[in-house]
C-alpha cells in the first residue's frame, strides 16, 4: 500500500469528495479514485458509503482513518528529522502571494532559492484574495497582516511601515500636499479588498490622529495596479512600504507628508499547521526575514523611511 494512496484518501475524507481532493492535490479525479479503490481494495473494506450527492465515511473508515492519519504524521516527522539531521532542503513550494509583492519582490527572491537549491521546485499562486489552504492549491501563504484563524499556523516576517506616495509628475501638475486636509484637493487612488473599499485613511502625527475621506477617479482590488497608476502620475496612494521600494529607491515615486504617519501592518507566512513546516519552509522563512529586513534598511539610509 503506498504512502501516496493514503494521503488521497485522507484528502478524500477531509472533503467527502474525490473530485474535491484531486483537486487540492492537483491530481486527476481518476488518479484520487483509483487510489481510493487501492487501499480498500488492499484493506477488503469500503472505507466510503457512496451517495448521490458526496461521499461519507463508513464504519470501518471512522476506525481505520484516525490511525492512518496519525501514522503519517508521524512518518512524515521522522522524515523530516532526518532531513534536517543530513541538512536536505527540496520538495515543492505552492505559495500564495499577493500580486504587488508577488510580482515586484518575491518571485525574483523565491527565483534565486529554487537556483541555489536545485532539489526544490516552485508553484506560485498570485491572487490579492483570502487564501482557504483547504480549497486552494498552496501550502502556505505569504499575506499583511497577523493570521486571524486559530487554527492556522504562522510567522512573523517583519513589520512594515505604509507610505503616502505619488510620482515627481503628479506632484509636479498638483502640487504637494503638506497635512491631511489637504489631502481632499487631490486624486487618491484607493485600494479594494475583500469588497471593501479602502478609501478612509487613518493618519497620526505623534499623539493626534487624522480621518480623512478621500475620493479619486480610480480604484482596484489588484494593489500591483494601484501601484501602476501611482508611478504613471495617476494620483495618490497609501502603499506598503515593500510595495514600493523600488520604484522609492529609484525616484519613480516619492514618500509625502512624513509627518502623518499611515497605519503600519506586518508581513506573515501562514501555514495550516504545525505540521506543514519542514528545514524547507524554515529556511525560505529565513530567506524572506533577510531580505525584507535588507530592503527596509535601504529605505531608511535612504532617508524615505524616518521615525
Amino acid at each position: 500500500m503506498l504512502i501516496e494512496d493514503l494521503e488521497i484518501i485522507l484528502k478524500v475524507a477531509e472533503f467527502r469528495s474525490i473530485t474535491a481532493a484531486a483537486t487540492s492535490l492537483d491530481m486527476r479525479t481518476a488518479t484520487a479514485s483509483a487510489a481510493v479503490k487501492r487501499v480498500e481494495t488492499a484493506l477488503g473494506v469500503e472505507l466510503f458509503i457512496r451517495t448521490t450527492r458526496r461521499l461519507k465515511l463508513s464504519a470501518a473508515g471512522e476506525k481505520y482513518l484516525p490511525q492512518c492519519e496519525q501514522a503519517l504524521m508521524m512518518l512524515a516527522q521522522a522524515k523530516m528529522n532526518m532531513q534536517e539531521d543530513l541538512g536536505i532542503i527540496d520538495g515543492k513550494i505552492r505559495i500564495a502571494l499577493s500580486s504587488d509583492l508577488g510580482r515586484n519582490l518575491v518571485v525574483p527572491w523565491l527565483d534565486d532559492f529554487v537556483l541555489e537549491y536545485p532539489n526544490v521546485s516552485l508553484n506560485v499562486h498570485i491572487s490579492d484574495s483570502n487564501i482557504d489552504f483547504y480549497r486552494d492549491s498552496v501550502d502556505m501563504a505569504l499575506r499583511y497582516g497577523s493570521p486571524t484563524d486559530a487554527n492556522m499556523y504562522g510567522f512573523k516576517i517583519c513589520d512594515v511601515p505604509r507610505v503616502i506616495c505619488a510620482s515627481p509628475d503628479y506632484l509636479s501638475k498638483n502640487g504637494t500636499p503638506t497635512k491631511p486636509s489637504e489631502l481632499l484637493e487631490h486624486n487618491t487612488l484607493c485600494y479594494q479588498l475583500q469588497d471593501i473599499l479602502q478609501n478612509e485613511w487613518l493618519l497620526t502625527n505623534g499623539k493626534r490622529s487624522h480621518k480623512v475621506r478621500l475620493k479619486g477617479n480610480r480604484e482596484s482590488n489588484d494593489g500591483d495596479l494601484v501601484r501602476r497608476w501611482c508611478v504613471d502620475g495617476k494620483g495618490i496612494a497609501i502603499k506598503s512600504s515593500l510595495d514600493m521600494s523600488k520604484d522609492l529607491l529609484s525616484g519613480n515615486v516619492v514618500a509625502i507628508m512624513q509627518a502623518y504617519k499611515p497605519t503600519p501592518t506586518e508581513l506573515w507566512l501562514v501555514l495550516p499547521s504545525r505540521q506543514s513546516i519542514t528545514p524547507t519552509v524554515r529556511l525560505l522563512r529565513d530567506r524572506l526575514r533577510m531580505k525584507s529586513k535588507q530592503l527596509l534598511e535601504k529605505l531608511e539610509v535612504a532617508g524615505i523611511l524616518m521615525d
